[in-house]
This record gives C-alpha cells, sequence and structure tokens, in this order.
C-alpha cells in the first residue's frame, strides 16, 4: 500500500544562503517554510512561507515563534542559537533538528573536542582550553608552536589566529574574545598538524541508516571557505577511517539531518577537526556535482523521505567576497563568468554587502578536478560586487 505524504511545516532558526537552498528544497516537497532570523529580508526569508526577525540567541522569541507556529520541525540553520531554549523544547516534544544536544553540543568547541578526543577517543590535533591570559601561555607551550588560538564559540573563522611565538598570544586572546559568539570566557589552543589536505565528509542520517557524500577537499583563509571541489581524490583506506570517524561522531550526537564532518588527513591517517550538523558551506559544490545538493539530503531525512545511491561527477566552487559596502549590491561580470559550459552562479541575495562578506557562489563542473578548479577561478575574478 502506497504510503500518504503529509504536508509538513519547517521552521528555520538563521536564513543565510544555505538557509536559503533548504527553503527551496523543502518548499519543493510541498513544505510550510518559516524563515527567522536577526535582519529582515534575510536569503531564505526571500523565498519562505512567512518570516520573523529577532536575535537568535533571544530563547524568549524563539519559543514565541513555536508556540504560534507550531512547526513539525525546528532546524536550526546557524550556530549562534539559544541553544538551552532548544533542549527545552525537544523535552516538550518538540522535533529540534537534528537533535538539541547535538546543536548546542557542536555550538561550543570544548563540548564537541571533549566528546571526539576525550569520550570517542578519535584522533584529534593536541590542543588545550585556557580562560585567560597565562593559562594561554601554558597551554602553548604543551601543544607547541605554531598553534591556532579560537573562540570556543564562533563561526566562519571569527577569532582564529595563527601564533608564531609567545609574544602573540596576548593579542590573540583579545582578537578571540572580541570576536567570540557566546561568552564563554575561554578559548581552545591546537597544536599544528602537518596534514596533505583537509576534508569535508557530508553524512547523511536518515531512516534507512547512515549515507556518505564524496569527499570534498576545500581551502580556508583565516577560517573561513574560499574555494572547495569534489571529489578530493584519496586512498580507499583512509576514505573507510574517515567515514568510521564520520559515522562514530554523527552516531554520538543522533538524529535524522546532514552534517558536515571536517577531517584532515596525513598519507592514510585521519585526524577528526570539527562537525556542523547541518549543510556546511563547503558543501555548495554539491548543487552542480551531485544528483541530490547536501541541502536536498537534508530535507529528504528530515521528511523520513529515501536516499538512495548519492551520485557525483568533478566539479568546483568559489566563494564571491564584497570588497566594497552597499545598501544596494548588484553584480559585474556574471555574464561572461557564465560563458563558459557547465557552469552555474547562485547568486545569495543579501540585502546588504561589506568587504569580505560571502554574496554568491560560482560553480562549474570539469572532466577532472583541476579543469573544474581552473574554471571557477576564472569566474571568481570575473564577478565583483558594485554598487
Amino acid at each position: 500500500m502506497l504510503k500518504i505524504f503529509k504536508t509538513k511545516k519547517i521552521l528555520l532558526l538563521g536564513s543565510g544562503e544555505l538557509g536559503k537552498e533548504v527553503a527551496i528544497e523543502a518548499k519543493r516537497l510541498g513544505c510550510i517554510v518559516i524563515a527567522c532570523d536577526r535582519y529582515a529580508n534575510a536569503p531564505a526569508m526571500q523565498v519562505a512561507t512567512r518570516s520573523y526577525v529577532f536575535p537568535m540567541l533571544e530563547g524568549k522569541n524563539i519559543r514565541q515563534v513555536v508556540e504560534k507556529e507550531k512547526p513539525d520541525f525546528i532546524v536550526p540553520e546557524i550556530e549562534a542559537i539559544a541553544t538551552d531554549t532548544l533542549i527545552e523544547l525537544e523535552k516538550e516534544s518538540w522535533n529540534v533538528i537534528p537533535t538539541a544536544y547535538a546543536t548546542q553540543t557542536t555550538m561550543n568547541r570544548e563540548n564537541i573536542r571533549r566528546l571526539a578526543a576525550e569520550k570517542l577517543k578519535l584522533p584529534t590535533s593536541p590542543y588545550r582550553f585556557a580562560a585567560n591570559v597565562a593559562e594561554l601561555k601554558k597551554a602553548a607551550d604543551i601543544v607547541g608552536f605554531p598553534c591556532f588560538i579560537k573562540p570556543t564559540m564562533s563561526s566562519s573563522g571569527h577569532g582564529q589566529s595563527k601564533v608564531q611565538n609567545k609574544k602573540d598570544l596576548a593579542k590573540a586572546w583579545q582578537y578571540a574574545s572580541d570576536a567570540a559568539r557566546g561568552n564563554t570566557g575561554k578559548v581552545i589552543v591546537e597544536g599544528k598538524i602537518n596534514f596533505d589536505y583537509e576534508i569535508t565528509l557530508m553524512t547523511v542520517r536518515h531512516n534507512a541508516g547512515t549515507s556518505f557524500c564524496a569527499p570534498i577537499g576545500h581551502l580556508q583563509v583565516d577560517g573561513d571557505y574560499r574555494e572547495s571541489w569534489q571529489p578530493q581524490p584519496m586512498s580507499k583506506l583512509a576514505l573507510k577511517k574517515a567515514q568510521t570517524i564520520a559515522k562514530k561522531v554523527t552516531d554520538a550526537l543522533g538524529g535524522r539531518g546532514i552534517f558536515g564532518v571536517e577531517l584532515f588527513i596525513k598519507g592514510n591517517k585521519v585526524y577528526f577537526s570539527e562537525v556542523s550538523p547541518r549543510p556546511h558551506d563547503t558543501g555548495m559544490v554539491t548543487m552542480l556535482t551531485q544528483n541530490m545538493s547536501e541541502m536536498e539530503l537534508h530535507v529528504r531525512a528530515i521528511l523520513g523521505l529515501p536516499i538512495p545511491l548519492i551520485s557525483c561527477q568533478s566539479g568546483a566552487s568559489a566563494a564571491i567576497l564584497s570588497e566594497i559596502k552597499t545598501n544596494n549590491p548588484s553584480f559585474l561580470g556574471i555574464t561572461e563568468a557564465l560563458k563558459a559550459p557547465d557552469t552555474a552562479v547562485r547568486i545569495f541575495g543579501k540585502p546588504i554587502a561589506y568587504p569580505h562578506r560571502r554574496m554568491a557562489v560560482a560553480l562549474a563542473l570539469g572532466k577532472n578536478i583541476k579543469e573544474a578548479r581552473a574554471k571557477v577561478k576564472v569566474m571568481e575574478k570575473k564577478i565583483r560586487v558594485v554598487k
């Protein structure tokens, strides 16, 4: 007997470019989408059924919208959210994706690192935590130089520093404190791993089990995504280890949905780095490379729909950053960038541009990764944000 598929209501907490694509995929499957963010006309709001504007760290407002809209699924799209409220709502039988525990654990680097390294015994970079400059100096001596100083709560590289020697530690502490999202009062100090490359392994927990996308290689600048490509070449042994680590972490976090598991690879050795319980910025490449993008996979998993074979072809992406500040952004070079075959551009629709803000992404397919990366680099150079 065929199953009846009923319309569902999804509440998005955070409405950026990834949330916009999630909203589009959900609307394609007949869902009602309610988009929330701290500013009006955020990308996902432009395609949602309804929207609300309030800071995501205000739990009272989240509860008010949940009780008013009565969503089937509460879907966090960003890290800086009032997770204590999500924990409370989940206890009251509201369905948080993937789980309130996963959202709360992964937004704090101390929580997820202790889970991965100390509870699950997974290989990671050497690390310590520090609550003041004196502790930071001791931690840096233990993990060694160079080391990386990061707020325990931040995203997109905010507050991260690479420190070469002791004299730069105080400056790194101040930068991490100023740029942190949420006041934990701590930083993580990570020792350097001499890895060959790093990947994001998009891992999907769904009704039938766990599925993996092809590994995504990526380039970051100051901890923020700039380029990604898929599939990243790697040995069968390293890929198997990566999948094993990703499954252990996502099983511990639980729930349904897609997770972006970041890993360092050195030969056949694999080290856990971080995990996001939602679509990942490096995974935007899947909008062109895969038969089902990371956003479609997320929505399918949320709705309990089948996820059959995930196919992939060689492709790459490059972030388009603004160099200017403007309240009326337009784009130069889109026509020229799209003249090459097997290319695409996704303009996010952010109403305000400012220097270094991600405003669009260029996508390209190629006969191999080298060709695809070369194509998106040409595209990235042609596209500019203008007034």
